[in-house]
């Protein structure tokens, strides 16, 4: 998927300005396919260019006017063939995984204090889904449409937090492990050997 898309989608819900579609990206769209203002912007050009959305100026009070966006027919057609056309599966790219694959050649304690951050990273996105779940989708059995499709991307994307936190945690504690078996061990205490008796004198009557 390009970012074309995901704007189209965006429009294709509802019209809005650039700051719009911006808000709507942080909002939820961002969440799995992310982009900067600069690049909304600059796609937003290039469709328009391309005829597949179009834009109405609307005048504001002591602003500059505003465009407006809304989805062209073009741009219908083309999300309705992309929609239609094959995903190829995603090839699983990880800078960790790799890193991890190296972890014998580095810092084992920082490759381990990574994976903890990146953890937490995820616990707390998965904790950020599953509130707009409770919030927003108290009854998932009831949805349809738009609605539906909404809940279904989020639930991917709970799924994949959750797996990648149960794999932080198995990795963790075997690195752990891994680690407390390559510190060197404390060395053991010298036994203490009691010192001998001095000798004493015989008393005249033990003679």
């Amino acid at each position: 998927m390009a970012l074309d898309h995901a704007i189209l989608v965006s429009l294709a819900e509802r019209p809005g300005t650039g700051y719009e579609i911006s808000q709507q990206f942080q909002r939820s769209i961002g969440y799995f396919w992310s982009a900067t203002h600069q690049q909304i912007y600059r796609t937003l050009k290039k469709l328009h260019a391309d005829g597949l959305v179009s834009y109405t100026d609307v005048a504001q009070d002591g602003r500059p006017d505003k465009k407006v966006y809304t989805l062209s027919d073009a741009g219908r057609d083309l999300l309705a063939d992309w929609v239609a056309s094959p995903t190829p599966a995603m090839p699983l790219r990880s800078d960790l995984g790799v890193k991890l694959r190296a972890a014998e050649f580095g810092d084992l304690g920082a490759v381990i204090a990574e994976l903890q951050a990146h953890r937490d990273e995820t616990a707390a996105m998965l904790e950020l889904y599953l509130g707009f779940e409770r919030d927003y989708y108290p009854d998932p059995d009831a949805l349809t449409g738009r609605k539906l499709h909404q809940y279904l991307v989020l639930r991917g994307g709970i799924r994949a937090s959750q797996a990648t936190l149960d794999w932080c945690d198995e990795t963790l504690a075997a690195l752990r492990r891994e680690l407390a078996g390559h510190q060197p061990a404390e060395p053991n205490e010298p036994h203490k050997t009691e010192p001998k008796p001095t000798p004493r004198p015989l008393s005249r009557s033990s003679r």
